[in-house]
């Protein structure tokens, strides 16, 4: 492995600046967050290689400097081609080195890829471009140490020598021109309050029949948008910092996430998930923002909605994890983040071998904290309650780096920027907030929380970049 140590940058934004006019460039931010979640930002640009699935296809193509994609092969399931892309490239699974990516695999995974793992019904509106999958093979990655205060260009396949003149061309560039952002009208929902109710009721029939314990419902709020992204994601993570936000930027559109979930991390083989579950509000005075706080400390409903998605991920980890090494850690730990406190549980295991990593990310995916338990019952019922596909909203973006190590978060509060084709610089903007509903849920107030979660993100986008009349 090679590095280069560049002058120390607290805004990563800034460096992500130097390198956006590179294609398919991915900033993971954890805008230095603070603990161990907000140690370190990532970002790279112009991979080498880039792989989709999309429409059950699998296809891997080669990328050229400036972009432009030949097809090199079309590949079986998406899992089992990546993880022969990342074999070839020399991936062992064996943890090397301190950083966290020193190349390798990065993108994001969306939530439809599970219908590559089980069969699930067609019934949602599928009406978003993006692929289900893009992975991006990076050859190199800036990495910002907020602990350390430091920051290293590295990579697994370049030499120092290498680096030192890629380093000097990327601060010779200019930052790419950005065009300004402005939405085109309100964020409107795809599920109206009755709507809602109708597939609560119908939910509950589903529990009540024995057909699940918890569905995961979601709905989706829709703008129209003309400008740059970029700088709808640099608004956010001002006001709703989160240790697994990402900026992910394609032909076809972005993604904006601010996540707070952690889906799958592996270290030196070493597994953890984090499954959120269980919110309420903040408040902006201290005593009721307490006493919020306390009530989901207090709420047997949430510990037990928590419970669930604990035992299904325990199950989930170990198909591909050392028996008797599935741990709980933390139970029902409070996270607070700008506009919600979360209940969280930390849930760890042992891979089997250390290059299991695709196989652990096969085995679990979905997340089961947003889809329901069981897990494949819930994705039906899903897909026939919803009346959009999800795309990157509950799926997951992260790496598999060369090195050995793994990261990802699950795609909750993120935003969907769905690019015209005809058009550079507009299109659709999507949103999603949902929870999880179980037997003894409230319809009114699994409805409100579903605003709770994401009224920061639209109501921040609005009041700045929606013309008043």
């Amino acid at each position: 492995m090679a590095q280069l140590a560049l002058p120390y940058c607290p805004d990563s934004t800034e460096l992500f600046e130097r390198i956006r006019h590179l294609p398919y460039p991915a900033l993971l931010d954890s805008g230095g967050y603070g603990g161990s979640f907000g140690r370190y930002d990532i970002l790279c640009a112009q991979p080498t290689h880039l792989l989709q699935a999309a429409d059950g296809n699998t296809q891997l193509m080669q990328v050229s400097p400036k972009g432009e994609l030949q097809q090199r092969s079309t590949a079986g399931n998406p899992f089992d081609a990546l993880q022969q892309l990342l074999l070839e490239q020399g991936f062992d699974g064996e943890a090397t080195g301190e950083l966290p990516f020193c190349g390798g695999a990065l993108g994001f995974f969306g939530y439809d890829l599970g219908r590559y793992v089980e069969q699930i019904p067609t019934q949602a509106c599928a009406d978003i471009q993006l692929p289900d999958l893009q992975i991006g093979l990076y050859p190199w990655a800036i990495v910002v140490d907020h602990q350390q205060q430091s920051c290293q260009l590295v990579s697994h396949q370049l030499t120092t020598d290498e680096l030192t003149q890629l380093s000097k061309s990327l601060t010779k560039q200019l930052k790419k021109a950005l065009s300004p952002f402005r939405l085109s009208q309100a964020f409107d929902s795809n599920l109206s309050a009755k709507d809602y109710r109708q597939r609560f009721e119908q939910i509950q029939h589903y529990i009540h029949s024995g057909d699940c314990y918890q569905v995961n419902l979601a709905q989706r709020f829709s703008s129209t948008y003309q400008g740059d992204c970029w700088q709808a994601y640099q608004t956010l993570r001002q006001t709703t910092g989160t240790p697994f936000s990402a900026y992910l930027e394609f032909p076809e559109g972005a993604i904006l996430s601010l996540s707070p979930e952690r889906f799958l991390q592996v270290n030196d083989g070493q597994v953890e998930t984090r499954p959120i579950k269980g919110t309420r509000p903040r408040h902006h005075d201290p005593l009721i923002d307490r006493q919020y706080k306390q009530q989901l400390i207090d709420s047997p409903k949430d510990r037990a909605e928590n419970l669930m998605i604990v035992d299904l991920l325990r199950n989930d980890l170990g198909r591909s994890c050392k028996t008797g090494s599935v741990r709980v850690p933390e139970l029902f730990k409070i996270e607070s983040y700008a506009n919600v406190h979360h209940l969280v549980t930390a849930i760890t295991a042992e891979l089997e071998q250390p290059i299991d990593v695709i196989e652990l990310f096969r085995g679990s995916f979905p997340g089961g904290s947003i889809t329901g338990a069981p897990k494949i019952r819930s994705m039906e019922i899903i897909e026939e309650l919803e009346p959009h596909r999800r795309s990157a909203y509950c799926g997951s973006i992260g790496y598999i780096g060369l090195n050995g190590q793994a990261d990802s978060s699950i795609c909750i509060r993120t935003l969907v920027a769905d690019r015209d084709s005809t058009q550079t610089d507009s299109g659709k903007l999507h949103c999603w907030a949902g929870g999880g509903i179980v037997a003894d849920s409230d319809c009114e107030a699994e409805y409100q929380e579903t605003f709770d979660k994401v009224n920061n993100l639209l109501k921040g986008l609005q009041e700045r970049y929606l013309p008043t009349a």
